[in-house]
């Protein structure tokens, strides 16, 4: 008889992928995540004595840690299989302890990504719990829970009740709340500009040109008088080309993603939070059905990594299918170099296998899994391929004594950008080649216009630019980027302006009070500093409870002076126009996890609160009311009857707004912002979405 072999994962998703892989002899679970964990209801953390933390059964997950146990017996072997990082090695530290299980025996399997031969490989070769990973889990948990635990109680006593002070959380709102400040004191300065468009006389094509100086000096224009009396001597003169300089340009391809980089990308492009970017990537890394003979298949590598390692087997099959669909020429093999305080036990995030292209199982994907997907390939791809090169052209044209200068390129060969060019935050004009321009020739002026312009302040954060922010500062890792910015808007700290985060009252009040009494849990470079110290005890060069005792005397000491020094302060909610039908007040704004809400401000003599209304436009089949936008708990968008719970009617697709099905009368609804369709499952109209040009 075979021997039972038990294989503990996560997530269910997860499970069901691997179970296919390792046939009868295993039998696959999921933790659920974690099962052990400090307890919600105290501080959890005995700081008197090396801060030993006091681990529980977390709440409700009593009957799966049973399950577990059961399982645990019946097995002959029993392998931890939890994600491959800190956090996944304290789960199984902790499954470990609780199962009875020797944490130095061979019990500990891990796989950078979710493939048939990628997983039997892992299980060939299992390894001790390594303490050094989990000391630097259990390190940061408890630093957070002191941090969080110790400093909002005060919050709550001298601002509001339900705000939270976090480690990381409290300097990302520090660093939007400082942008904030820099924009509101920010003077703006007057400048101009002279904007030329040129005519070949050889040809007759136009061209732009931009104002530079007098002769090879560079002169900056600071009023329209000065700007308008040149822009007239420049019409009234004959413009003679002084130089042309042709020279080439090449642009190396980005390496491939790491989690920071990665949730930009998507962020500038997919329009994707950094949330929905990592729930999206986490479904690709556990597991897809491709049908056929692929079956289910992660399609990505782990997605939690600041690495830019490729595996040689990955780069070898890269560049095989790279010189097959472009040729050779397009092909240059490349290694990058991961910056020293990345942490390098995982690959950058990759496909599983190049040769599944986007194109081909996009029909098994959800719009967002495509897209994602379809980026990260692209990016992988790219990171192998060779530079693209351009042709440049500058030229001087003297004017009257004034010199303007005109500039193009065009492409000479796409290299990597025939698969993927990067995003970026600004916007870029694309530049066009010159006409063929001769020295001395003389060159016509079709318009010649003057344009003030101002300095204009920074830009305020957005998902993308707060994440190259925290990473480039050291702060955080890439499983705290998504989670932290979902934490400060959900706690009503910074709201989002379509992409911008921008800092509310609280916020900045907030801020102000941890600046004043615990500067530096807000300070940027100590918070990097105890990064780098995680980064030692998980290297083994640093042991946790030295880190811990060096942190705690002074931030109790701040503590105390704290609860004496901070003044309560009263923070007026924001008003609505919203009558309350209980008491007759104007409603007030507040703010849950779930998001705003409205709630009268005689509480606790009236109770009374409401969801804010959203409307569609569009109208309920069954009765005739509102389609209005509503969100589940966990913040997932679906459309419901104005008059739930009395009428039922629900839908997860956008209704469309003041329009019928042409076929049947019946509600439509846009499918993925790709397709409108009849919700009538008679009814067969459908139509693709219209693009606005």
């Amino acid at each position: 008889m075979a021997a039972k072999k038990l294989l503990i994962v996560e997530s269910p998703a997860k499970a069901d992928t691997i179970k296919k892989y390792l046939g009868k002899d295993y039998t696959v679970i999921a933790s659920m995540g974690h099962i052990i964990d400090l307890p919600k209801s105290q501080l959890g953390v005995d700081v008197e004595h090396e801060f030993e933390p006091k681990y529980i059964t977390i709440r409700g997950k009593g009957p799966l840690l049973a399950s577990l146990k059961k399982e645990a017996k019946k097995a002959d072997t029993v392998y931890l299989a939890t994600d491959p990082d800190r956090e996944g090695e304290a789960i199984s530290w902790h499954l470990a302890n609780a199962l009875n299980i020797d944490i130095n025996s061979k019990c500990r399997v891990t796989f950078n990504e979710i493939t048939k031969s990628a997983v039997k490989e892992a299980v060939k070769v299992p390894r001790g719990i390594d303490m050094d990973l989990v000391d630097a889990q259990q390190t940061r948990r408890i630093l957070d829970r002191i941090v969080g635990y110790k400093i909002s109680p005060i919050l709550w006593e001298k601002v509001k009740k339900g705000l939270s002070a976090g480690r990381v959380q409290s300097v990302a709102v520090r660093l939007i709340c400082d942008r904030e400040e820099e924009i509101e004191n920010f003077v703006p300065e007057e400048y101009w500009s002279i904007d030329a468009v040129m005519t070949d006389t050889k040809t007759g094509k136009a061209f732009e040109a931009k104002y530079f100086g007098e002769g090879d000096k560079e002169r900056k224009l600071t009023s329209g008088d000065e700007a308008r009396e040149i822009a007239a001597l420049i019409k009234s003169s004959v413009p003679v080309v002084k130089s042309v300089k042709n020279g080439s340009q090449t642009r190396k391809p980005q390496p491939p993603f790491t989690t920071s980089t990665m949730q930009q990308d998507a962020s500038r492009k997919l329009n994707f939070q950094a949330a929905k970017t990592m729930q999206v990537a986490q479904t690709l890394y556990e597991g897809v059905n491709l049908g056929g003979k692929i079956g289910t298949i992660g399609l990505i590598t782990y997605m939690r990594t600041d690495s830019l390692r490729i595996a040689d087997d990955a780069k070898r099959e890269a560049v095989q299918f790279l010189e097959k669909e472009y040729g050779s020429e397009y092909v240059t093999p490349r290694n990058y170099k991961t910056k020293k305080s990345a942490q390098d036990a995982h690959e950058a995030i990759r496909p599983t296998s190049i040769n599944l292209r986007p194109a081909d199982i996009q029909s098994k994907l959800t719009n967002d899994q495509y897209k994602l997907y379809k980026l990260i390939w692209e990016r992988f791809a790219a990171s192998q391929m060779a530079n693209a090169e351009y042709n440049t052209v500058t030229a001087s044209i003297d004017a009257g004594g004034h010199t303007l200068r005109a500039s193009g390129s065009n492409v000479k060969f796409k290299g990597y950008t025939a698969v993927y060019v990067e995003g970026s935050d600004t916007k870029e004009k694309k530049a066009k080649m010159l006409p063929k321009l001769d020295m001395g020739q003389t060159l016509g002026i079709k318009e010649i216009e003057p344009n003030q312009h101002f300095t204009q302040p920074p830009a305020r954060f957005s998902d993308a630019t707060l994440i190259r922010e925290l990473e480039e500062n050291g702060i955080g890792r890439p499983s705290t980027y998504a989670p932290t910015i979902s934490t400060i808007v959900s706690r009503g700290y910074v709201v989002r302006n379509k992409k911008q985060l921008i800092p509310t009252e609280l916020g900045k009040i907030t801020t102000d009070i941890m600046k004043n009494n615990f500067k530096d849990i807000v300070d940027v470079e100590f918070t990097a500093d105890m990064e780098a110290e995680l980064d030692k005890v998980e290297e083994g060069k640093l042991d946790r409870i030295h880190v811990l005792e060096e942190f705690y005397p002074p931030f109790e000491k701040n503590l105390e002076e704290a609860q004496e020094n901070i003044a309560k302060i009263k923070i007026k909610d924001e008003e609505s126009d919203v009558v309350c039908e209980k008491c007759g007040r104007k409603m007030v704004y507040k703010i849950a996890k779930t998001g705003k809400f409205l709630a009268c401000p005689g509480y606790p003599e009236c109770k009374n609160t409401k969801s804010i209304r959203v409307g569609t436009g569009a109208q309920c089949p069954k009765c005739g009311g509102e389609i209005l936008v509503r969100k589940t708990r966990r913040g997932k968008l679906y459309y419901a009857c104005e008059h739930l719970p009395k009428c039922d009617f629900m839908i997860w697709d956008e209704p469309v707004k003041d329009e019928k099905c042409p076929e049947c009368g019946g509600l439509l609804l846009k499918k993925n912002g790709k397709k409108i369709l009849c919700q009538n499952e008679n009814c067969n109209y459908e139509r693709k979405v219209e693009r606005s040009k």
